[in-house]
């Protein structure tokens, strides 16, 4: 694999350029400043080693303690992942079978529940609900298992029938937990712990009784609050389990390299599942394999993710499997519940660290421009530009922000952003991120001088710098 340029090399322009491992800080850095997060943790794990780790701002807001490498974040819904591969392991061991009723398991389950298979719970084929109106309390209550927690399932029914059509539902890991819980023999958090991820900073939700936990916030009129205490302990299979970045990112080096299922059962998880009439399930832009989410990256190369959102969290995993980037992951994690395309954000974050992207136009760092002319959807706006080096010679640029624009990316809970950040990727600004409030865009260089920015919430914006 061709590796990144080299700390203080000499790019494509004679300019020396900041290492990948600084590119990668400044885009972390500039993004939390951006979207007004109070703390994000990233790392990059690639050819089976961590390659980088960053954190920034605060793990504290109120004591003012930083992030640091060994922070732990909420993963929200990334929990699904454990869940997912603790089936996949009981599978592979011969002691669940994911096409078998899961009523066989554990019984005294709702007869519709009962009939529920765990591939369906994992592909959010099985037709329950999401949270409801009635679950406002669930986070008052302790439960010492997953199979204590279904309690919260009785008297629930199914939305759409089973294996009809994809319906999005974290009580369905609850349900996908509570029956691993019972193949395993053992409780989740054990298997969690001694199969799953051994020796690793993961485990259950801890925030405001573990000293290694960042503390939850919300996002307030003055700035951050913390967030109202939740016991997560109703779906550790869906949304109540925490980490480290750095422990994330090896986690999913590990499953890359075969060491936490074999290969053959890794591969099984990222195939997609088939609704009834033997279609592929999904929204958006990916399709659902076994709880992991199958998509494309902005080189076309396959990837396999999943993120989550819930109080004092916005996290991501994102995995390459297979092609030029092979055997890297990359995790994103933050301690505030912020609206973000962040499968796109962690992509772009770990691109000084992947291998270039080639064919690309040359561009040198902008010094010179003051303003910029574009269009957005066809739209015509315009305002000001300033670009600078750095210390590091990084290539920085400031937009400031047309209102049509800020309408698409001023949209909250965060504050709104007056301006945006870019920071150059490759070939000093033949591509760079656009920093905005929702996430991390991909500028590139355009050979009539222009300059293509793509991730803004779907939107085509183009930019012309002037002097």
């Amino acid at each position: 694999m061709l590796k990144p340029i080299a700390l203080a090399a000499v790019g494509l322009f004679g300019q020396a350029q900041a290492g990948p491992e600084q590119q990668a800080q400044a885009l972390l850095d500039a993004l939390r400043e951006v979207s007004g997060v109070a703390g994000m943790s990233a790392a990059v794990w690639q050819d089976g080693k961590l390659r980088w780790q960053g954190g920034s701002g605060w793990r504290d807001a109120e004591q003012r303690l930083p992030v640091q490498s060994d922070t732990r974040f909420r993963l929200a819904s990334v929990s699904k992942l454990f869940a997912a591969v603790a089936v996949a392991q009981l599978k592979a061991e011969g002691k669940l079978d994911v096409d078998k009723p899961v009523g066989a398991l554990l019984p005294g389950l709702e007869p519709a529940l009962a009939a529920l298979t765990p591939r369906l719970l994992a592909a959010h084929l099985s037709g329950m609900p999401h949270y409801e109106w009635r679950d406002a309390g669930r986070g008052s209550v302790h439960h010492a298992t997953a199979r204590d927690s279904l309690g919260h399932l009785k008297d629930r029914q199914l939305q759409t029938p089973p294996g009809s059509r994809y319906l999005y539902s974290s009580w369905g890991y609850t349900l996908l937990a509570a029956a691993a819980e019972a193949a395993a023999g053992q409780s989740y958090l054990q298997l969690l712990a001694e199969k799953v991820a051994p020796g690793l900073a993961i485990g259950p939700d801890q925030t405001g009784q573990a000293p290694g936990m960042s503390k939850a916030y919300d996002f307030a009129a003055t700035g951050w609050q913390l967030a109202p205490a939740h016991d997560f302990s109703y779906s550790w299979g869906g949304a109540g389990l925490s980490a480290s970045a750095p422990a994330l990112a090896e986690w999913a080096g590990r499953l890359l390299q075969g060491r936490i299922v074999d290969a053959a059962t890794r591969d099984w998880l990222w195939q997609p599942v088939l609704d009834d009439a033997g279609k592929p399930v999904g929204e958006r832009s990916f399709k659902m394999g076994f709880g992991w989410r199958l998509d494309t990256d902005l080189q076309g190369q396959k990837v396999v993710h999943h993120a989550g959102s819930t109080l004092g969290a916005r996290s991501v995993l994102l995995l390459w499997p297979q092609g030029d980037d092979a055997g890297t992951s990359v995790s994103l994690l933050s301690n505030v519940m912020w609206t973000s395309s962040i499968e796109r954000s962690a992509e772009l974050l770990s691109a000084p660290l992947r291998r270039p992207v080639p064919g690309l136009v040359p561009q040198a760092c902008p010094l010179k421009a003051s303003r910029f002319e574009g269009e957005l959807n066809g739209a015509a706006l315009e305002g000001k530009a300033s670009f600078r080096r750095d210390a590091n010679g990084l290539c920085r640029g400031e937009l400031s922000l047309p209102p049509a624009l800020a309408k698409v990316v001023n949209l909250g809970p965060q504050p709104a952003a007056e301006r945006l950040l870019v920071v150059g990727l490759q070939g000093d600004m033949a591509r760079a991120a656009v920093v905005t409030p929702i996430g991390l865009a991909d500028w590139r260089s355009q050979a009539d001088g222009s300059i293509s920015v793509d991730g803004v919430a779907g939107r085509r914006l183009v930019l012309r710098l002037k002097e």
